[in-house]
């Protein structure tokens, strides 16, 4: 196959995708110079190690969570990052949270900075949601299930933070009473969460 198709495929794929790994390339059978010559006549850009997008596509805020999502396909955004996606907290996190199972590596990515929290099976498989941002599938915490790891994790986060988002999940309905209780049960944190949910579910 002549270096025009291998060109072709690539970017039809790139259309596809919003964003293209090294490794996609191997799926249509084109060489990895395809992306080195794309990218010095400016039909390309790299946005980190082996990863590539069309010139000129606007950064999204979620472009960091689509480049994890590419790279790192079992990744769930939990904690601080949850939170933001959901618009429950004036935070800013510096680090995107994502969770993987128990006993994984932390993935070796340049950019974003990466922190990862491990997390049983049955906790890491709860409440897990499917996103789509720029063409990525993004696996993100429900709003209930990343209270209550916010909760589980409040020495890391601090409890302010799990205080701020459960009584804005709660506020924007984003998260019923029912649901906030499941998830305290399965993170385990039924206890530590009781009296702040009859407190809310007062006011």
């Amino acid at each position: 196959m002549h270096n025009a198709t291998h060109t072709q495929r690539t970017l039809d794929l790139l259309q596809q995708q919003g964003m293209l790994r090294t490794s996609d390339l191997d799926a249509i059978g084109a060489p990895r110079v395809v992306l080195t010559r794309l990218c010095a006549t400016g039909r390309l850009e790299r946005v980190g190690r082996g990863l590539y997008r069309l010139p000129g596509n606007p950064a999204s805020e979620h472009e960091a969570l689509a480049t994890i999502a590419v790279k790192v396909p079992q990744a769930v955004f939990c904690l601080l990052t949850a939170l933001q996606f959901h618009e429950l907290t004036t935070q800013l996190p510096r680090e995107v949270w994502i969770a993987m199972p128990r006993g994984s590596h932390t993935p070796r990515i340049d950019y974003p900075p990466v922190k990862m929290v491990q997390m049983a099976d049955d906790t890491y498989t709860a409440g897990i949601e499917e996103h789509e941002r720029d063409g990525i599938k993004l696996h993100v915490y429900s709003a209930a299930k990343t209270v209550a790891d916010c909760f589980k994790h409040r020495n890391r986060i601090g409890l302010d933070v799990a205080l701020e988002a459960l009584k804005d999940a709660w506020s924007s309905r984003k998260a019923s009473a029912d649901e906030l209780w499941r998830y305290a049960k399965a993170c385990r944190v039924a206890n530590v969460m009781r009296p702040y949910l009859e407190t809310i579910a007062h006011e």
